[in-house]
């Protein structure tokens, strides 16, 4: 514990070490040191860093939030790529369950085409049909119950485009 404490705490004060350090005069003549580089004007960097800032803009106006030429030579913050990878993240969850639904959506209609077939198939044979009636006893279709079913059978597969 005491080691990862003392590791811990040995990384911490050199991560101020890989900041740029700034010198530059003022136009009343007084020196000025920071982290940030100043507008315009000769700056002297004092301790280099390992990752330049961003240039500031020359007017000292924040840039147009059209303009393109600034943000491509510019690098991207973590921030702005966090974003941009929460988006791509979201558009591929998005169209995975997209894809999820559309196959469930085939495969249902399969299965109910495939079962339409078969009903068909079996009215079409001419073998006897029972079914239970209101009272619960079985009924056997006659001719005209038959063709009526096939009929019916013949328009929802026409409805649901089966193959």
């Amino acid at each position: 514990m005491l080691r990862s404490a003392a590791a811990l705490l040995a990384f911490l004060t050199t991560l101020p070490a890989a900041a740029q350090i700034y010198n530059w005069k003022e136009k009343d003549g007084s020196t000025v040191y920071s982290d940030l580089p100043p507008p315009s004007g000769e700056v002297k960097v004092l301790q280099p860093g390992r990752i330049p800032p961003p240039p500031a803009p020359a007017s000292g106006a924040a840039p147009a939030a059209g303009s393109t030429s600034s943000d491509a030579a510019r690098p991207r913050s973590v921030a702005d790529r966090d974003l941009e990878f929460r988006q791509r993240r979201a558009a591929a969850a998005e169209a995975q369950a997209r894809a999820e639904k559309d196959s469930a959506a085939a495969a249902d209609r399969e299965r109910y085409c495939a079962q339409a077939r078969n009903q068909l198939n079996v009215l079409q044979s001419g073998q006897r049909i029972a079914r239970p009636n209101a009272a619960g006893e079985r009924e056997f279709l006659d001719d005209a119950a038959r063709a009526e079913e096939i009929d019916r059978l013949q328009q929802q597969i026409a409805e649901r485009n089966c193959p």
